[in-house]
């Protein structure tokens, strides 16, 4: 098995190896991203050789058996382990994805895992989300109304309009799309694919009655038009949305309406 070495110019300096127990014949390395900001030291990879006969198959099964059996100093956010939530988004063999639903066996030669890429990282695999989330949030992603509720029903929709918010409503904002993207890297005010995608979810909405305000406050030169298509975000997404269409149908509601 050969050894993993960085380029000899890296910020990341090779951490520590855990080998794995004696006798373990089926054995996986996992080479993981290692940071503390606390300490002033830079960031470390270390290397975690787990026996895969004494391990659940997902990567998240790997990391939890590291941090409960090997180096409980391990930082890393789970929840749910269904990939329902979204809170184990890392990038695993150089794809952002799931770790809860990324199978071991899929990943050839040693498994490396490092947080979200351009993003503030907290400690070891768990980025800052704060700026994230606030863009969710700018896109008021509810019901907006103006005409009274039914006072003896809910707002119907009919099946035709209901299928219009499929592939939208199930994203989980797991940011892996967003931090997939470079125009999303190096623009602070572009909403990112993710939120976009939200956007549209309330735009395309047919019980939605603020389609004209959700799109005047998309019609900027960043928040909206900074995406060139790149399509990373539809490529990584590990739930196989399409956040790119839902972004191209935004810009031409915009175009439709001049």
């Amino acid at each position: 098995m050969a050894e993993f070495k960085l380029p000899a110019n890296s910020r990341v300096q090779t951490g520590k190896t855990f080998p794995a127990a004696a006798g373990a014949k089926r054995v996986k390395r996992f080479v993981v991203y290692r940071y503390d900001p606390e300490t002033g030291q830079n960031p470390r990879l270390d290397t975690y050789e787990i026996d895969l006969d004494d391990c659940a198959p997902m990567v998240l099964d790997a990391l939890i058996k590291i941090k409960n059996e090997i180096d409980p100093t391990l930082t890393f956010r789970r929840s749910c382990r269904e990939g329902i939530c979204g809170s184990c988004a890392m990038n695993i063999d150089g794809t952002n994805t799931l770790a809860c639903t990324k199978h071991i066996g899929d990943v050839t030669g040693d498994v490396r895992i490092y947080p979200l890429p351009h993003m503030a990282v907290i400690k070891d695999l768990v980025p800052d989300l704060t700026h994230f989330y606030a863009q969710y949030a700018a896109v008021e992603p509810w019901l907006k109304t103006k005409t009274p509720t039914p006072p003896d029903q809910e707002r119907l929709q009919s099946k035709e309009e209901r299928a219009k918010l499929d592939g939208l409503y199930e994203c989980i904002l797991c940011a892996c799309c967003s931090t997939s993207c470079p125009s999303y890297w190096w623009n602070d005010r572009y909403l990112g694919p993710a939120a976009l995608l939200q956007a549209y979810r309330w735009i395309a909405d047919s019980r939605d009655e603020a389609i004209g305000e959700r799109l005047d406050e998309l019609e900027d030169p960043f928040k909206l038009y900074r995406c060139h298509t790149i399509m990373n975000c539809t490529n990584t997404c590990p739930k196989g949305l399409n956040p790119a269409k839902a972004i191209a149908e935004i810009k031409k509601l915009m175009v439709l309406r001049r």
